[in-house]
């Protein structure tokens, strides 16, 4: 009896070590809307060269905070800026010394149908638009980047009127392709990722007019010793990642 006892001891601790080894294998990445089209990439290459698998979720950086605080299990929290990473941390949810700058952020003006965005401050002056769209500033950081380069144009406060909210840079994007806004501010990384025709309908904003948009990753408190998460953290810093994420439309730091 004793033999049988300690045998079935001795299997529930191996399923317990085999389950365990099966979770750590695994990445739950909170990956901001904007990033979405690199991070396919990336992912693709991180789970072909280790054998990990990486679990995304994407939104906008505010909400992903949110549902971070509300206990979501993210194991990284890849940000479209460098506050919310920052806070996590201050507040005792991400691992001290793991954040970091993965990306920085370029803002466009774009149109799905008029060439003449080229000239984007002159369009935005005349004003010959019913709809322009942004992510929504408080939650999305290329939305308070869109609207610190209007403050900075004066036209913060004209454009008003016709300003339509994304609830993140995603949404904003959808609106500007399905012609729902003739006019949108989205992530350069995002027209890039379409056809060579959307690619000609920007302009890019002048990295004078906003506050650089520095995008931070961080190590989130429940995967402090998750194996597969420190590797892909290590991942992002390697030179031929930070040269994909500046191909596909980022500076890097």
């Amino acid at each position: 009896m004793w033999h049988n006892l300690s045998m079935r001891m001795v299997v529930f601790f191996l399923l317990c070590v085999n389950s365990a080894t099966v979770v750590a294998s695994d990445v739950h990445a909170g990956v901001a809307a904007n990033f979405a089209t690199t991070f396919k990439v990336l992912k693709s290459r991180f789970e072909m060269e280790t054998g990990y698998t990486i679990i995304e979720s994407r939104g906008s950086s505010g909400k992903l905070y949110a549902q971070i605080r509300q206990g979501a299990p993210f194991d990284v929290f890849l940000s479209a800026d460098a506050a919310l990473p920052l806070r996590l941390e201050n507040e005792g949810l991400a691992v001290k010394g793991s954040r970091f700058s993965y990306a920085l952020g370029r803002l466009v003006l774009w149109s799905a149908t008029d060439k003449n965005v080229a000239h984007g401050e002159a369009v935005l002056r005349r004003g010959a638009f019913r709809h322009l769209a942004l992510a929504n500033p408080k939650i999305a950081p290329y939305g308070a980047a869109a609207k610190q380069a209007l403050v900075t144009m004066d036209l913060w406060e004209i454009v008003q009127g016709n300003v339509v909210y994304g609830e993140n840079v995603a949404q904003t994007y959808q609106f500007v392709a399905t012609a729902n806004a003739e006019l949108g501010f989205v992530a350069l990384a995002q027209v890039l990722s379409k056809s060579n025709a959307a690619a000609t309908r920007v302009w890019e904003v002048p990295q004078t007019y906003y506050q650089p948009i520095r995008q931070d990753a961080v190590v989130l408190n429940r995967a402090k010793h998750n194996r597969a998460a420190t590797q892909f953290m290590r991942f992002l810093k390697q030179p031929a990642v930070r040269e994909v994420i500046e191909q596909t439309g980022y500076g890097v730091p």
